[in-house]
Order: C-alpha cells, then sequence, then structure tokens
C-alpha cells in the first residue's frame, strides 16, 4: 500500500468522523439519546447508528461502483426527502412518548440498538450518491474503493460515538429529574420535527 493511498485513506477517516456531526444526523441520534437514563446506551446509540450507515453505504457504494453506475439526482434527492420524513416521524413520536409518560427507556436494549442502526441505515442510504462521487474522485480500483469506503465508515462510527457520549451527559445529569428530562427530550423531538418540515422543503424548492 502506497504512502500517497494511506494519505487517502487517512483522509477518509477524517472525512467520516466530520460526516457523521452533519445535522441530521446529530437531530436524528439526539431524539433517541435524550429517552436514555445510562452513558453506556447513549454512546451505544452512536455505534449503532454508525455501524447502520457504514453498511448500507459500503452495499450499496461498492454495487454501484462495481456496475459501473452512479445514481440519479432524482433518486438522491428522493432519498434525502426520505430522510426529512424520518426526523418529522423521530420528532411526533419523541412528543407523543413524552406526553403518555415520564421519559424511560422505552423498549428493550435490542430494540433500542435496531432503531439506531435503522437511522443509521436510512442516513447512509440517502447519502450513497455523495459516497459513490466522493470514492470516484479518490481511488483508481474496485479494491481501493473498499477499503476508502470502509475507513470512512471507522471515521463515522468513532465521530458519532464521541458526540453521544458527549451528548449523553446532560440527559445523564437530568435524569433524577423527571420533569426536567421530559422537557429536554420535548424540545429534541421539536427541533427534530422543524428541521425535518425545513429538510423537505429545501429538497422539493
Amino acid at each position: 500500500m502506497s504512502g500517497s493511498f494511506l494519505s487517502i485513506l487517512a483522509l477518509g477517516f477524517i472525512l467520516g468522523i466530520k460526516h457523521a456531526t452533519e445535522p441530521d444526523h446529530i437531530i436524528a441520534v439526539s431524539t433517541i439519546a435524550s429517552r436514555t437514563k445510562k452513558l453506556s446506551r447513549s454512546s451505544m446509540t452512536g455505534i449503532f447508528w454508525g455501524l447502520g450507515h457504514s453498511a448500507t453505504l459500503l452495499v450499496v457504494g461498492m454495487i454501484v461502483i462495481g456496475l459501473k453506475q452512479q445514481i440519479s439526482e432524482q433518486t438522491a434527492a428522493f432519498l434525502e426527502f426520505f430522510v426529512g420524513i424520518m426526523l418529522v416521524y423521530l420528532g411526533v413520536n419523541g412528543v407523543r412518548l413524552s406526553r403518555k409518560q415520564k421519559v424511560h427507556e422505552h423498549g428493550g436494549t435490542k430494540h433500542f440498538h435496531a432503531k439506531s442502526f435503522a437511522i443509521g441505515s436510512i442516513h447512509g442510504l440517502a447519502g450513497s450518491a455523495a459516497m459513490v462521487l466522493l470514492t470516484l474522485t479518490r481511488v483508481n480500483t474496485t479494491v481501493e474503493a473498499f477499503q476508502f469506503i470502509l475507513i470512512f465508515g471507522v471515521g463515522t462510527i468513532a465521530g458519532m460515538l464521541l458526540f453521544t457520549t458527549v451528548l449523553g451527559l446532560p440527559f445523564i445529569w437530568t435524569a433524577s429529574r423527571h420533569s426536567l428530562q421530559s422537557s429536554v427530550a420535548v424540545m429534541a423531538s421539536a427541533l427534530s420535527m422543524l428541521y425535518g418540515l425545513y429538510y423537505m422543503y429545501s429538497i422539493a424548492f
């Protein structure tokens, strides 16, 4: 492996970390992290989101690159629009749960992780078009493309793990104050709804 390609992989890792902190990613994950009372669960939210995101990027990206195709702008826009729908849904569901009862860890551990993985997968699907373009501008072979997308995915996992761990701290500190934590969860959900509507509007118009 040449030194120049190692530099490309290092860049991919850094770009992955940066990619994890995009607003739609952070807002979506926040709606889940705000409903946990354990820092470990908040951190695992980031890990499973990153796994879902990375797995989808890798599978879809390699299929498209392997077929020597590209994802059309119309398809990419539709997938991004679906992210907006998901953000609105997460927000509405979060408010609904907060109105029904005090914040608690809704669902079992498997449900919690599956939800994080699914959200990450949707984000990964929406970002696959941009990932293909980015990869093709950096690498020369299919093997290099696989390595680049993989290291990019590792970066997104690391970035989101760090973010959700830090994000989880205020939620843990307010865990004993149910009304305060509930208010924080509602605010996170409301932000998700508003941003989701803005996201869809910006794509449609």
